[in-house]
Formats: structure tokens, sequence, C-alpha cells
């Protein structure tokens, strides 16, 4: 994992755990480019709005990855054969909200049986950790309204179980300068921990 995502999730995505991300499609994205970059096939269902381009930009290998707009209307039985045939596999926001807590149950038996991460785009009942971001505000304009967007930044908020009990929050710039996720200017005043990398 790249130092500025450790600075937030020291183990990285672990196998065999579901992971909410809340009010952030760029921080999912910028997740997925670290697991496929180091190889890992992954598969992002339930989000029509995600495109090549914006995985590609996050740094997503786009040969390891699928696009499966909408399961229709088998959503577990298609989501236990993403489980079973994919490393980590991300579920739209409207999935994750609708999903009730027994066949969450059931999925993350499976996650764990098949060593897979479950990547959730929203809130996830019995998420092994939680992670949300807040306080996003774009760079690169001047206060007349003139000039370009260079990159936005964000707060990221990270909270589980285990060691990740006590939440850790990090300054990043998602996406940053160069498109991919980069460290962020920290704030002592806000309790803010400084990305390094």
């Amino acid at each position: 994992m790249t130092p500025v995502l450790a600075t937030l999730m020291p183990d990285g995505l672990r196998r065999g755990t579901a992971v909410s991300v809340s009010r952030s499609t760029a921080l999912v994205l910028a997740l997925l480019a670290e697991a496929t970059r180091e190889g890992s096939w992954a598969a992002i269902t339930g989000m029509p709005e995600v495109g090549v381009a914006a995985a590609a930009e996050l740094g997503v290998e786009l040969e390891q990855l699928a696009l499966i707009p909408d399961p229709g209307a088998e959503v577990a039985a298609v989501l236990s054969a993403l489980i079973d045939g994919f490393d980590l596999v991300v579920l739209g926001p409207a999935i994750a909200r609708s999903m009730q807590a027994p066949l969450a149950r059931r999925l993350a038996g499976r996650v764990r049986n098949r060593g897979a991460v479950l990547l959730a785009a929203g809130p996830w009942p019995g998420a092994d950790l939680e992670l949300s971001v807040s306080n996003r505000r774009w760079r690169g304009l001047t206060d007349d309204g003139f000039g370009h967007l260079e990159f936005r930044d964000v707060v990221a908020t990270r909270r589980g179980r285990g060691a990740a009990v006590r939440p850790r929050t990090v300054a990043l710039r998602l996406p940053g300068p160069d498109g991919a996720v980069a460290a962020g200017e920290g704030s002592a005043g806000h309790g803010l921990r400084k990305a390094t990398g």
C-alpha cells in the first residue's frame, strides 16, 4: 500500500473483511487502484456512474477490473458469484443501503471463506472497517472563480474493530495534482495527522 493510504489504513485491505466507504467514490477507486496494481482482480456492481476514464485516472488497472452497472433482480446470486470469482467486490450505495442484515451476514461469511474483500460504497451492517470522507475543498480556483481545478483536499476518517477501534483521521488530496491520491496538509488545530509519502 502506498505510504499515503497506509497512514489511513496501516493494515491495508485485509482479505476476508467487509469495508464500508461513505461519501467518496474517489476513495473507493483509490483503494481499487492499490489492489489492482498488486495483481488483484476487482468487480464493481451497482455503480453505473463509475466510468473507466475516472478509474484509470485514479490508477486502477483496467485489465483487472469488471464493471457490472446493474446486478438485476437476483442481487444475492450475483454478489455470491462475484465474491467467488474476484479478490475485491465493490457494491454501489443503493445496494449497500438496501442490504438486509441476514443477507449481509451470509455474504460476509462467504467473503471470509473465500478470502475476498467486500467494499461497500455506503454503510454496511457489521463492517470490519468504516471509512468516511468529509471537509471536501477543491483547489486551483481564485477567489473570483477563475483558474483550473488542480486537486481536492479532504479529511478521511477510519473506524473499525480490533486494531482499528481507535479512530484515525488523515488529510488527503483526492484526487491529487497528478490524478492519484496524495498526502494532504495536516492541521494540528483540527486533530489531523499529516500524511507522509
